[in-house]
């Protein structure tokens, strides 16, 4: 659509149109879903295995994509054998034994899976690490590296952190994602292949997220979704306590430091 072009808008975020999939597929996406916040670390066959135990008759190559769609795949030590694709780069973890002592030091990205009632689409969102303030996210049914950038740029709107974490995924090992921090002369940090520990902070949001909102009321399309999401991320940042803050909020975090 032009308008969107001119505007630089996502399409699949302008229109909030979930990727469609069979109401059973839908059925185990959601298990799956749940079964990776508990146990990151299982990878297709301990999930087929535990989709089977629980009385559902699956075959693994379903499973496996499934898992595929959803851009999961098991998280454990591994040692680092893969190269990057053409025009990706990949950039050391720079976040070990490293003292967090203010907002905008360092920010981190990631993106997940948000099931719906009649389909899926995927979130991303930029978090501030000091105070877990949720400076952006964005809406997208695909995983092409758009809609990361605008979340990006929504955050860089506001400030701009000294360091920014990532995992390696090739929406931000893209020239176009790593070119865009390198022209504001953000340091970028990436985890480890498949560490567990390297972006604690947002998968926890995405936990909190789940539990407390997506599982909770089922969204039935991308603009409830959308609606939803500007909710819970106004709570989130404004109004829920959080015991690692001393019960403070993100934002009373965010703005005062």
């Amino acid at each position: 659509m032009r308008q969107c072009h001119l505007l630089n808008i996502n399409r699949s975020g302008f229109y909030y149109e979930p990727r469609a999939e069979t109401f059973e597929n839908l059925f185990f996406m959601r298990m799956i879903d749940e079964q990776y916040l508990h146990t990151p670390f299982y990878g297709v066959r301990r999930m087929h295995a535990q989709i089977n135990a629980a009385g559902h008759a699956v075959n693994i190559k379903r499973v496996r994509r499934l898992m595929r769609l959803m851009g999961l795949e098991a998280i454990y030590p591994k040692p680092n054998t893969s190269r990057p694709a053409k025009g990706e780069r990949i950039y050391p973890y720079l976040l070990d034994q490293v003292k967090i002592t203010n907002s905008n030091q360092v920010w981190s990205t990631d993106i997940t899976y948000i099931p719906m009632k009649f389909g899926f689409m995927y979130l991303t969102a930029v978090m501030d690490w000091y105070s877990r303030y949720v400076l952006a996210w964005q809406l997208s049914n695909s995983l092409e590296t758009g809609f990361c950038l605008e979340a990006l740029e929504k955050a860089l709107a506001i400030a701009k952190p000294d360091i920014f974490n990532s995992d390696q995924g090739s929406q931000f090992t893209s020239r176009r994602f790593t070119d865009r921090l390198e022209s504001s002369g953000i340091r970028i940090s990436m985890d480890g292949r498949r560490r567990a520990l390297d972006n604690v902070f947002i998968e926890r949001l995405w936990r909190s997220l789940k539990y407390e909102y997506v599982y909770l009321h089922a969204p039935e399309n991308g603009r409830n979704l959308h609606d939803g999401l500007e909710k819970y991320f106004g709570f989130y940042n404004k109004a829920r306590l959080h015991q690692a803050l001393n019960y403070r909020t993100p934002a009373e975090i965010y703005f005062k430091s």
